[in-house]
């Protein structure tokens, strides 16, 4: 494999030309699973085996699963800002940082995945419950300069759930671990 394909084992993120309500009832249903999915798959690994990147200079599969907790935490929390308030400027946050501390290295992945399930619960409760309105809602990304409306954030989660899950499970692949 690529160094590209390790980093993007299922490409980057597309936003359709039109988002479609099957198109978003997938990308929600994505989110709401991602919880079961995320754990079947790294419950059984040793410690060992979670210390392992998934590419070299990378991080490893600890690091995945706390950032996966705390990657959704801002986006729910962005998803709130976006439906309470008009087109506000989210905060953004050193991802790469924040997976250096000594929680995300270190921490056995039990809280995260405690955390990952009821954010998602809520989430997902949150985004069956949408408008059409809510939907087309929008939040200022400064980083990127870029405005995001609602329905294309879900995609993008939707696309994160999947796209680190692959990082864990191309891993076990390649190391044969299942």
């Amino acid at each position: 494999m690529t160094l590209e394909q390790l980093k993007y084992p299922i490409g980057k993120f597309e936003k359709p030309t039109a988002i479609t309500r099957d198109i978003l009832n997938k990308w929600i249903s994505d989110i709401s699973t991602f919880p079961k999915r995320l754990s079947s798959e790294v419950k059984p690994l040793t410690d060992e085996q979670l210390d392992t990147t998934y590419r070299p200079d990378g991080w490893t599969i600890r690091q995945v699963v706390h950032h996966c907790a705390d990657s959704h935490m801002n986006s729910i929390i962005r998803l709130k800002l976006a439906l309470t308030e008009d087109l506000p400027t989210i905060k953004p946050y050193f991802e790469d940082r924040w997976a250096e501390l000594s929680d995300s290295k270190n921490l056995p992945i039990d809280s995260s995945l405690k955390m990952i399930d009821g954010i998602h619960e809520r989430w997902t409760f949150l985004l069956n419950n949408l408008t059409e309105e809510q939907l087309g809602r929008s939040f200022i990304h400064p980083e990127q300069g870029k405005t995001f409306r609602v329905d294309e954030n879900i995609g993008a989660y939707a696309w994160h759930c999947n796209h680190h899950l692959a990082h864990i499970t191309e891993t076990k692949k390649r190391n044969n671990w299942n």
